[in-house]
């Protein structure tokens, strides 16, 4: 039988003694695989296999996992980690940091894992390393270093980090709210979300947050933020954000205690969004055909929430955001049936909600000369005229 197989089987007999041979005679070849797998086996299973290593190691054959750094995962790393600190200590201090300063990108991001472990004053030296392997292209040794800088509460690396936030460069914008969300920079929250707000990388803006805050303290803490956040999130569902989120972000809960709770013109905005999107999810198999049963069933409760939710109710309120300063008008806007309501829109200063409002003028084959004449007249940017003249 595979030895994979009884390594991640349920049979104790079997995987007790694949693990304690893959430590004890450090089989490269069988880690090698196991990591291989990574992307084909469930969380829950790479949780047992790193639980039955663990139990396999012991004070005599510990120092056989570093044999195994040459291939990276991240459902060991911290494994690896634990075991090494907890037989070795910072007697091992100096063979790991030797294999930070030379070795290969995957050996480096475990030896990294190993020094959010300890103690500051060991390796404050490697601060000015850390903060160069914190833009590894490798992202595991990147995260790892991000990592390591948090436990060192090093400052300068997240100021820099803050300092990014404000580039004209949007990825550079992107890769720093990364860092910060790595970083657990709680403080950077509400700078992060002003950057947000103005990103064309919203979607995936957004779907960091949650790692940084939870989305309900988000909510206690700044209700539209905090809707605004989840907005750009079911929107990015499931192209930048996978249907697991459902689960990871509690959604069922959040949405039925928005519901329940005083609705206001931003939360119909977000139900609104949602109700369209989980009809779409669940119509259509293709969008969950990978998801596990656990994500379809939590998708399917959504949906039937959702579902008892009366549109024209939500629609009602959505109206109160159908103006130029307000954060949720690029959202309400889609739905708006009404010609009349939507050329008042005509007038606004947001080059981006114009052509979005002439779109779907001409989606609903009300788009006139003189709707293009007076967009024109509010636009400056020579690209978005090209744009609409051509509509």
């Amino acid at each position: 039988m595979d030895l994979i197989k009884k390594l991640t089987g349920k049979n104790p007999d079997e995987y007790e003694n694949v693990a304690k041979s893959l430590v004890d005679n450090s089989d490269v070849n069988l880690f090698s695989k196991l990591v291989k797998q990574d992307d084909f086996l469930f969380d829950f299973v790479k949780n047992n296999v790193a639980k039955r290593i663990r139990n396999a190691c012991n004070k005599d054959n510990y120092l056989n996992l570093l044999n195994f750094t040459e291939f990276y995962s991240a459902s060991y790393d911290d494994m690896f980690a634990d075991i090494l600190y907890q037989y070795g200590g910072l007697e091992l201090l100096p063979v790991i940091k030797e294999i930070f300063l030379n070795g290969t990108e995957s050996q480096k991001a475990y030896a990294v894992k190993f020094f959010s472990l300890v103690p500051k004053e060991y390796i404050e030296d490697l601060i000015p390393l850390l903060r160069t392997s914190a833009l590894s292209k490798f992202e595991p040794l990147a995260i790892n270093s991000i990592e390591a800088l948090s436990h060192l509460g090093d400052e300068v690396s997240k100021e820099e980090a803050l300092a990014k936030l404000k580039s004209d460069d949007e990825f550079e914008q992107y890769n720093a709210v990364k860092f910060l969300v790595t970083y657990q920079a709680k403080d950077a929250v509400d700078d992060i979300i002003e950057v947000m707000k103005k990103s064309t990388l919203s979607e995936n803006i957004a779907s960091e947050i949650p790692y940084l805050i939870s989305l309900e303290e988000l909510l206690k803490k700044d209700l539209d933020s905090g809707i605004l956040v989840l907005s750009h999130i079911v929107n990015a569902i499931p192209e930048i954000i996978p249907p697991s989120a459902v689960i990871d972000y509690n959604l069922y809960n959040i949405f039925e205690d928005l519901y329940l709770g005083n609705l206001t013109s931003t939360s119909a905005i977000l139900l609104r969004l949602a109700k369209d999107k989980f009809a779409e999810l669940t119509s259509n198999e293709e969008y969950l055909f990978d998801s596990d049963k656990n994500t379809k069933d939590e998708v399917l409760a959504v949906n039937s929430l959702l579902n008892g939710i009366k549109k024209q109710k939500l629609d009602s309120l959505l109206y109160e955001e159908l103006y130029d300063g307000s954060d949720f008008v690029l959202f309400a806007v889609d739905f708006v049936d009404e010609i009349e309501e939507l050329e008042t829109l005509l007038d606004s200063t947001n080059p981006t909600l114009i052509l979005k409002v002439l779109t779907l003028l001409k989606e609903k084959e009300a788009l006139t000369d003189s709707h293009k004449e007076l967009a024109l007249n509010n636009v400056v940017n020579d690209g978005i005229k090209e744009v609409i003249k051509v509509l």
